[in-house]
């Protein structure tokens, strides 16, 4: 009860430093690259990337994806047309580079968008590996992500994720507050994670998609924005030999992305930093100077975890 407590009044402390102006966040930059998510684990490709068209097809390298889903490609040349074949167990696709059409199991089907030749790689419609590998194939317009198969995310339950006892971690549990679960409880551990690791569950309870820095169009500070299937689950930045830096989400800032995920927001320059393991330190103005390249992890707190604490390591430092 203690720890929700403090979360709430660092939400407030945050929420009233900020003002109204939090309701619109934007991300800074140019819109993110593609990703390609097989049974929601991020590919890896070694050079040529998906990408989106002029006119907003998404456009994958066939290959990589037909051979990480069993699938053998070939390619020919009749004079100065290039064919491409892919050939599963079930499906077999035929296609000639250039043109917005494939012969899908013997049927025609017009995709709208060429064919085409990139980086020495073979780009096809998104939809064309939907149809012709017989795979479900979802656009994700939000996190710019091609969910391909099934969604089963990956847990920090899972023996991949091994547990770090707090013992091993105690450089960053000088705030040992933030490492109690809802009954008061030390955590046995605290599972640590990787932004590369993500999407992924904690435990059994939220899915956390992403993780980013954006700047208020309002204010033009930085907040993290995190996205996530739960609205209003709090974080702490943690330091090394220094106290956990938590805080609470700004409410009026959360945004619904209509698909059963939100956007949380949280200031990175917070006066909750006042709040040292407990105890509110009035005197304290360290708080300005706070960098987040500072913070060495990001710990994910969320009151449905009872075994453990899950940390990220810093993709911002």
């Amino acid at each position: 009860m203690k720890k929700l407590i403090l979360a709430v009044l660092a939400g407030a402390l945050s929420v009233s430093l900020m003002g109204s102006g939090v309701k619109s966040a934007s991300a800074a930059g140019s819109p993110k690259q593609v990703e390609v998510l097989l049974n929601t684990i991020k590919m890896k490709f070694p050079d040529a990337k998906p990408f989106q068209d002029a006119q907003g097809s998404v456009m994958v390298p066939i290959r990589f994806v037909s051979e990480a889903l069993g699938a053998k490609v070939t390619y020919s040349k009749e004079g100065k047309v290039s064919k491409v074949g892919v050939y599963s167990k079930d499906h077999k696709v035929d296609m000639t580079i250039g043109q917005t059409s494939a012969l899908v199991d013997g049927q025609k089907k017009d995709y709208g968008t060429q064919i085409m030749l990139k980086q020495n790689r073979t780009f096809v419609p998104l939809r064309l590996v939907s149809e012709g590998l017989g795979e479900k194939v979802e656009w994700d317009k939000i996190g710019r992500w091609v969910w391909i198969g099934n969604k089963n995310f990956r847990s920090t339950d899972d023996k991949e994720f091994k547990l770090t006892k707090l013992s091993d971690f105690k450089a960053y549990t000088k705030s040992d507050n933030v490492f109690r679960d809802m009954a008061d409880e030390m955590y046995s551990g605290v599972k640590i994670i990787k932004e590369t690791d993500l999407p992924i569950q904690l435990g059994d309870s939220q899915v956390v998609y992403s993780i980013d820095i954006v700047k208020s169009s309002i204010t033009k500070d930085d907040q993290v924005q995190i996205r996530s299937n739960h609205r209003g689950n709090p974080i702490a930045f943690l330091i090394k030999n220094n106290y956990a830096k938590s805080r609470g989400v700004l409410d009026p800032a959360f945004i619904n992305n209509g698909d059963k995920t939100g956007m949380n927001y949280y200031p990175v320059v917070s006066q909750s930093d006042k709040f040292q393991n407990g105890e509110y330190v009035q005197s304290y103005t360290g708080w300005m100077n706070f960098k987040i390249t500072q913070a060495d992890y990001i710990l994910l707190m969320d009151g449905d975890l009872d075994k453990y604490a899950v940390a990220i390591v810093n993709p911002f430092k």
